[in-house]
């Protein structure tokens, strides 16, 4: 018999769509959003799909935080670690995933249980066990290189998070 995974849909509290037509767009909502101080402790989802800009959002957004050093895609690690000030900042990239349960074998409940930023790629290889974002960022490229961004928030604090 094959067990069934449930898997909860956390309504959208809020929707916005951007248009970004190029980097500086994405860098400028980077700020926006590095500078807000409920960020402190928020789980991101990031969709879209490969050559989107996630990890490239990702990479800002840490700058803006502060983060100083190569700030490199964790698609091989799963996790990479950053520190801006007190802020614990933790990236993940669910990619290479082959069933949800990996999540659980990698140990990574107590990263998600400890405060701190978490920036979630591919978060659907780990479908039913993450906990709910509280904001949800997904990127989908245009033709003409530049990207819509839909941005939807699932809780209050990603209500207060959208600009």
């Amino acid at each position: 018999m094959t067990p069934v995974m449930l898997v909860l849909h956390v309504p959208i509290l809020e929707t916005r769509t951007l248009h970004w037509p190029d980097e500086s767009h994405c860098v400028a909502f980077a700020t926006a959003l590095a500078a807000r101080p409920a960020l402190q402790d928020t789980l991101i989802e990031l969709h879209g799909p490969l050559g989107a800009g996630k990890t490239t959002f990702v990479r800002h957004l840490l700058r803006a935080l502060g983060v100083v050093g190569r700030v490199k895609s964790p698609s091989y690690a799963v996790l990479e670690s950053h520190q801006a000030g007190p802020l614990s900042i933790s990236h993940f990239d669910f990619y290479r995933f082959d069933d949800p349960h990996e999540w659980v074998d990698a140990g990574l409940r107590d990263v998600f249980a400890a405060p701190g930023l978490k920036l979630v790629e591919w978060p659907d290889k780990a479908a039913g066990q993450l906990p709910p974002p509280d904001l949800r960022l997904t990127l989908v490229p245009r033709p003409d290189t530049s990207r819509e961004v839909r941005l939807d928030a699932l809780s209050p604090r990603g209500r207060s998070l959208l600009p």
